[in-house]
């Protein structure tokens, strides 16, 4: 069965060679009870060890069935220790975590047999050992006598020919020690049974053979008994172990020691959140210079604006306003587009109070009044600001209740204040980042700004006796102003007027003014009424004339606003987060619109900056991710020192390493997919708004599900090298060799 042919063994340590055993010469045959003894160091374990496979040697050659053995590998010798060899060790190298049933069921498992077919042939072992009132009980709670006879029936259950077992009995007291050997000997009858022990007194009246040791040499070799049968091709068949068995021993091993499961789970716990945290930082790092630079045509650049307009330049219906603020990320639609960027200043009669800003629907006041109250009449505003406003802050009883006047002024260089309006109320804002106010009224007062904004957008022009002329100051006579005094539909002229008809009376004659931009187009008819001069203006308009008067058009309010307020053509969407506006463009664009996010439509001054950004990140994240991968396995492997024993166990039993990495790797990838569904977990508690921790929000705020998805394989590909790198030094010398290393 077994023949040695001069074989020694060395043991190579820190330039030092040490002889386990040399040159030694045996045939061991089936049916025998064979007993190895000798002193301590005399080589005795570690022959016991090279006949069983677990560890290799360095000279001579043994036979397996005639077969040279001189140049198996690793794989080799695991090959031959599952169809051959079943060990009994006297540390017993039980899986203390697993019950004795699960402990005995590993050996079958291991050879390739199903769950469901082995459990007759458990108990039927367990009871041959006299342990079946155990079988559901952690070995770690048994006896030494008993984990021993676990040993003893965990090598039964392997049926291999050869039993091998190093000082059975050398944790025993004497009447579990005989017990153990008599059940030794009955199982000899069929097999090879090779002990090593010191107590010859305790087996010599078994054993069939006698080999004693010294000094690295076998000195006696004596049989006792012939009982020696004829070998025969007495190998154990079997199939390697299934995957469904490789994944079920895998999460078996994942949560059968918690206290190791948790430290596990919490290293890559840290992992998540210390990749997520990274991530995101560098996100919003790109995003915040994404958002960065200037735009020549717009005054408000927010990341949140969407200016829309629709793809024929046709007028935007209320139909289509009430779509878009129904979408969900919308929170508000701004109809006066070009109010936004059109910034005004308002003062006093006096010119004592002087605010500069934006005007807005009362609508859009996303608060509540400071000081004073809401708009309640027609004319009434509420004013937005800062609480370091001197005027806002300290003189609010000065501020409320005084009329204002928007700063527009006519072709004669006076403000026009003809629609004063009243601030009512006060609004501090201290979360603004903008210092100009904003001005919150109701839809007769954005109407005056309308007229007064839409002058600086449109072309106007004015048509008189079949010519064209601009208005503009110093371009002729029809520089158009506004004055009350203007009756609607009519006009009045400057009396040099008259010199372009062939009458010489103007007055009578319709004149067309029109306004063009880039969306609309419009005009209205008037009859000038009456022409003024030097003479008369004063009688006409109420004031004194001036010389700079000259040349001008007046006409009503009312026909002015018709001109200029001929529909919405432009407008502004503000959505509520900025990080899903990809999605919501889309919605926009589905609702037919032309798009222009303000984020896209910066000045990247930056940019050159965003790409360094861009770059470092990608090193830095790398760098984190391996530095990570470090520390968690030099932290795991401390934790995974206690699997040492475990997988060696396995390898004992015939396990290979390929199956064993299989099952390390289930073990931590499991381990790490929870600490991920953790991390999803907070996360959803916090979008869901229960956590409100202001750095967790932060994190989840610029995180997608891209980054989520590739976090995710960032820490199963770790988990998968951490297993790689700790098998490949658990697994890369014999077993013993590994029993003798720190890992």
């Amino acid at each position: 069965m077994l023949k040695l042919k001069n074989v020694s063994k060395f043991y190579y340590s820190k330039g030092v060679i040490a002889s386990g055993f040399s040159r030694v010469n045996l045939e061991l045959n089936m049916g025998e009870f064979v007993v190895i003894t000798g002193e301590s160091g005399s080589g005795k374990s570690t022959l016991l060890n090279v006949l069983s496979g677990l560890d290799t040697y360095e000279e001579g050659e043994m036979y397996i069935n005639g077969q040279e053995t001189s140049h198996y590998t690793e794989a080799d010798f695991e090959e031959y220790r599952r169809k051959y060899v079943g060990n009994i060790f006297q540390n017993f190298n039980l899986i203390n975590s697993y019950t004795v049933y699960q402990n005995v069921e590993l050996a079958l498992l291991l050879n390739g047999e199903n769950k469901k077919d082995v459990e007759d042939k458990v108990n039927e072992i367990i009871d041959k050992v006299g342990l079946s009132a155990f079988k559901k009980t952690k070995c770690s709670k048994l006896s030494g006598g008993q984990k021993q006879r676990v040993a003893i029936a965990r090598a039964l259950a392997k049926e291999t020919p050869i039993i091998v077992a190093d000082e059975p009995t050398g944790n025993l007291d004497t009447e579990s020690a005989a017990e153990i050997i008599k059940l030794l000997a009955e199982i000899a009858k069929d097999k090879l049974v090779i002990i090593v022990t010191h107590n010859i007194e305790q087996v010599e009246h078994h054993a069939t053979r006698l080999i004693k040791m010294h000094d690295g040499k076998v000195f006696e070799d004596k049989v006792v008994k012939n009982t020696a049968i004829e070998d025969a091709d007495v190998a154990r068949n079997y199939r390697d172990i299934t995957l469904i068995n490789r994944v079920r021993l895998g999460l078996r091993n994942a949560f059968n020691i918690p206290t190791k499961t948790l430290l596990i789970f919490a290293v890559f716990t840290l992992i998540a959140f210390a990749v997520g945290s990274t991530y995101s930082s560098f996100q919003k790092m790109e995003y915040d210079n994404s958002i960065v630079g200037y735009n020549q045509f717009f005054n408000d650049t927010s990341d949140k604006r969407v200016v829309i307009n629709k793809p024929d330049r046709s007028q935007i219906t209320q139909e289509e306003f009430d779509k878009l603020e129904a979408l969900p990320n919308v929170k508000k639609v701004v109809k006066d587009d070009v109010m936004i960027d059109y910034e005004n200043s308002i003062s006093d009669k006096e010119y004592n109070y002087y605010f500069y800003g934006n005007f807005s629907d009362i609508k859009y006041l996303d608060g509540e009044v400071t000081y004073g109250r809401m708009p309640e009449n027609p004319g009434e505003i509420v004013i937005e600001g800062r609480e370091n406003d001197y005027y806002l802050s300290d003189r609010t009883e000065d501020v409320l209740g005084k009329t204002y006047y928007l700063d527009v002024y006519n072709a004669n260089g006076d403000r026009i204040e003809d629609n004063p309006f009243t601030i009512v109320g006060i609004y501090i804002n201290n979360d603004s980042v903008r210092w100009e106010n904003i001005f919150y009224g109701g839809e007769e007062i954005l109407s005056q700004v309308r007229s007064a904004s839409a002058s600086q957008y449109y072309d106007l022009k004015t048509l008189f006796e079949g010519a064209y002329y601009s208005s503009s100051p110093g371009e002729g006579s029809f520089y158009v102003v506004t004055s009350d005094k203007v009756p609607e539909g009519k006009a009045y002229a400057d009396s040099e007027l008259n010199g372009m008809v062939a009458s010489g009376n103007c007055v009578g004659k319709e004149i067309e003014i029109s306004t063009s931009s880039i969306y609309a187009k419009n005009s209205i008819k008037l009859t000038i009424a009456k022409t003024y001069s030097k003479v008369n203006y004063k009688s006409l308009m109420g004031e004194e004339y001036k010389d700079d008067y000259k040349g001008r058009l007046f006409i009503n309010p009312a026909d002015y606003d018709k001109l200029m307020n001929n529909g919405i053509f432009q407008s502004s969407v503000y959505v509520k987060d900025s990080k899903i506006l990809d999605e919501t463009l889309s919605e926009i664009q589905g609702l037919g619109f032309n798009t222009l996010a303000m984020r896209d439509a910066l000045d990247k001054e930056s940019a050159e900056m965003m790409h360094i950004v861009s770059m470092f990140k990608t090193f830095v994240i790398v760098a984190l991710i391996i530095a990570l991968f470090f520390i968690s396995y030099f932290i795991l492997q401390i934790v995974l020192k206690s699997r040492n024993a475990y997988y060696t166990t396995i390898r004992t039993l015939g396990g290979s390493r390929k199956i064993l990495k299989q099952m390390l790797d289930i073990e931590l990838i499991t381990v790490a997919v929870l600490a991920y569904g953790f991390f999803m977990g907070v996360m959803g508690l916090v979008y869901g708004g229960v956590i409100t921790n202001e750095s967790i929000v932060e994190l989840a705020d610029y995180l997608t599900p891209i980054n989520y998805a590739i976090m995710f394989l960032v820490i199963v590909l770790m988990a998968f090298l951490i297993s790689t790198r700790f098998a490949r030094r658990l697994f890369k010398n014999s077993v013993m060799s590994t029993f003798r290393e720190e890992v």
